[in-house]
């Protein structure tokens, strides 16, 4: 919303309109995605947000992966336990030595696991609550999610259990938990890393949901991962938040150059000129010095294909629409049929995996 100078109520308002011309009229719901501060939820609750996906990924101890047993005892020690309404000795004698049956194996809580997710994890959890009871304390009828997908290292079983447990004991009420998943999901592109890793990353994290809830699995940064979808409907039995954005933006971007090719050269220019800017908070993979600076008609015509185009022109959408915004709208709405086509068919691959277990 910074990048394109929008407040959440424009969000909402335009996507309400949107399902409006489009015939839609059942219900639908705008989700607060990954808010981080008191101050992201009373701008979202004001505009009529519905769901609100907590993200304190700020307050996730990165150096708890791989700190000694000392410094993670260290960093357990000098947690806010007050504010966790709890104390090291009641967590350690809650947590270890406990075994959890899952419908293909065991997880058994070590004192290294538990403290380790609790030196990762704890403080993330605190700042959570906080945002968790300031949204309650508003008395709307909402959703809340929690997550910890955009941070450096996986969320390990013991991780998942500890910090859903944690949660659940101070009182939060979430329907969906994001893990961060083996592999990288970057922005606009296919998912990079093992697939069968992922596969048995999924099936566990998913036994846990279960076991522990049930509440819903959440994928996101889920756009274009369409070798994921299968796998990650079939390990949760269809009880899963896929979470897409931007890619209906790389998406609509083929019309641009399907239909003005020389636009389309000079956003790509325009990308690429700002592109250190626009990377930041994306995880991409992307080299520009790949992408041809003068490109060809049909090199246009491949740019959202090739991994390096569409990953520069995917997060660079602040800066192409602040220079180029009413050109952009032009050519959008003299071929309004063919992006919408293009849009449909796009998210019609994203959904269908997930219509065998639509209910």
């Amino acid at each position: 919303m910074g990048r394109c100078h929008r407040t959440p109520r424009d969000v909402l308002d335009d996507a309400t309109w949107g399902a409006f011309q489009a015939g839609w009229t059942k219900p639908v719901g705008g989700d607060a995605d990954h808010l981080e501060q008191l101050e992201d939820i009373d701008d979202t609750a004001a505009a009529g947000f519905v769901f609100y996906t907590l993200d304190p990924k700020a307050e996730v101890d990165p150096e708890a992966e791989h700190a000694d047993p000392t410094a993670i005892r260290r960093k357990v020690e000098a947690l806010d336990w007050a504010g966790l309404d709890s104390d090291l000795a009641t967590f350690t004698k809650k947590y270890v030595g406990q075994r959890i049956d899952l419908e293909h194996e065991a997880i058994e809580l070590d004192e290294e696991s538990v403290l380790r997710a609790m030196a990762k994890y704890g403080p993330s959890l605190a700042h959570a609550m906080a945002m968790y009871r300031g949204l309650m304390a508003k008395g709307i009828d909402c959703e809340v999610e929690f997550a910890v997908d955009e941070t450096d290292y996986p969320t390990k079983p013991a991780e998942h259990i500890v910090v859903v447990r944690e949660l659940q004991r101070l009182g939060m009420e979430f329907v969906s938990f994001a893990p961060r998943f083996v592999g990288r999901f970057e922005k606009g592109v296919e998912y990079i890393g093992d697939i069968s890793e992922l596969q048995r990353d999924f099936q566990i994290h998913a036994e846990i949901s279960r076991a522990l809830g049930p509440y819903k699995l959440s994928l996101h940064s889920g756009s274009d991962k369409y070798s994921t979808y299968p796998l990650i409907a079939e390990a949760t039995q269809g009880v899963v938040h896929l979470k897409t954005a931007g890619t209906s933006w790389a998406e609509a971007l083929r019309v641009i150059a399907n239909n003005d090719p020389d636009l389309m050269r000079e956003v790509l220019r325009l990308a690429l000129d700002s592109f250190e800017a626009n990377r930041k908070s994306y995880h991409l993979s992307c080299d520009p010095t790949k992408i041809p600076g003068d490109p060809t008609d049909d090199e246009v015509a491949q740019l959202m294909d090739v991994i390096d185009s569409r990953q520069v022109l995917h997060v660079g959408y602040g800066a192409i629409l602040e220079e180029f915004r009413p050109r952009l709208y032009q050519v959008w709405n003299d071929n309004e049929e063919e992006h919408y086509k293009i849009i449909a068919d796009h998210f019609v691959k994203h959904l269908a995996p997930f219509a065998p277990y639509a209910q």
